[in-house]
């Protein structure tokens, strides 16, 4: 239960907001979109935040669905969330300068879906069906991929041999319903194979622990996040699981409900990985006014990873002066933790 207390406040979490994956992709499309010029095609969003889609669409950046939708000869850049071969086949076929902003936690779980199958095992892919992350990684072997969605959708899987099957997941799940969706499968197949280290990302895990410490003690949790990410939704979903009163999704602090406060006293807060933290910002601006000014911040972990940009984009923009704060992550700028 919440603890009992007088004075209204937010417990603010730490880790919270932009991964290294969504800083290296957002930067990515800044970087692209300054060296070569506007137009600069996206494929599917880069990140899925409608902030970050919008900030960036205003610069000269044109997000598409399909390959297919990019004139020829043009520059695309591949979103975080990866892409499955035939898309590369695709553009090449189309002329295109592809820059492949793919996370390198998913990049890594292509190679092991790569490896495994190499070995001829079944791959039992752990993931929400349709999400982009997920179809990106079947299509690299989808002759050996069975996707698994939930705990319940293990009771069904079949595969050709139970001594050579294989669990990956997608980087932005639950990390317990992954967990109860291997123990599901273990009961059917015990012989299941583990992937070398968890698929599950840093970020993710320590997103979602940090909700978990400050979840019992709020009466309601605002998790600021899209409703196309996963991740996020997963934010609000822990934050329920772990004892918060309520929780809700909000893109923007306009859209947080002065009712949802009635009889509040401690509001949880935090951010999804693909939010900038200036949205956050914004929020505790808005609590503020509304008598949530007393802010403790939980910290669970520290995070210090960087990723480089991708190779394809770093060869062009060797020689090119360096543009003044760089180092911020652009514009869109990297989490302030």
């Amino acid at each position: 239960m919440p603890e009992e207390t007088t004075t209204k406040r937010v417990l603010l979490a730490k880790p919270r907001g932009y991964c290294a994956g969504v800083d290296r992709a957002v930067q990515t499309v800044e970087e692209a979109l300054r060296l070569y010029g506007a137009p600069v095609y996206v494929r599917k969003e880069i990140v899925h935040n409608r902030h970050v889609v919008e900030t960036l669409r205003a610069a000269g950046a044109v997000f598409v669905e399909e390959t297919a939708e990019v004139p020829e000869g043009s520059v695309v850049v591949f979103s975080a969330h990866g892409v499955a071969p035939q898309v590369y086949a695709e553009a090449s076929e189309r002329s295109l300068k592809a820059i492949d902003a793919t996370c390198p936690l998913v990049t890594k779980v292509h190679v092991e879906a790569r490896r495994f199958a190499a070995e001829d095992y079944d791959i039992i892919l752990i993931g929400h069906e349709g999400h982009e992350e997920v179809i990106g990684t079947a299509g690299e072997v989808p002759d050996h991929i069975h996707i698994v969605d939930g705990p319940e959708a293990a009771d069904t899987v079949q595969v050709r041999d139970p001594a050579r099957a294989v669990w990956l997941s997608q980087t932005t799940l639950s990390v317990d319903e992954a967990t109860q969706t291997v123990e599901r499968l273990r009961q059917r197949l015990p012989l299941l194979v583990s992937p070398p280290s968890d698929d599950i990302c840093y970020a993710t895990q320590n997103r979602q622990q940090a909700v978990k410490l400050l979840a019992p003690r709020c009466d309601l949790v605002i998790v600021v996040g899209s409703r196309n990410s996963s991740n996020s939704q997963r934010l609000r979903e822990v934050a329920i699981e772990a004892g918060a009163g309520a929780a809700y999704l909000v893109d923007f602090a306009s859209e947080i409900a002065e009712a949802w406060l009635a009889g509040v006293a401690t509001v949880g807060l935090t951010s999804g990985a693909s939010v900038p933290d200036q949205l956050v910002a914004q929020v505790l601006d808005h609590l503020a006014e509304l008598g949530f000014a007393e802010v403790e911040e939980i910290v669970s972990a520290q995070e210090r990873l960087i990723f480089s940009l991708p190779q394809e984009l770093k060869r062009d923009l060797r020689g090119v002066p360096a543009r003044s704060g760089t180092a911020d992550g652009g514009s869109l700028g990297p989490s302030l933790q």
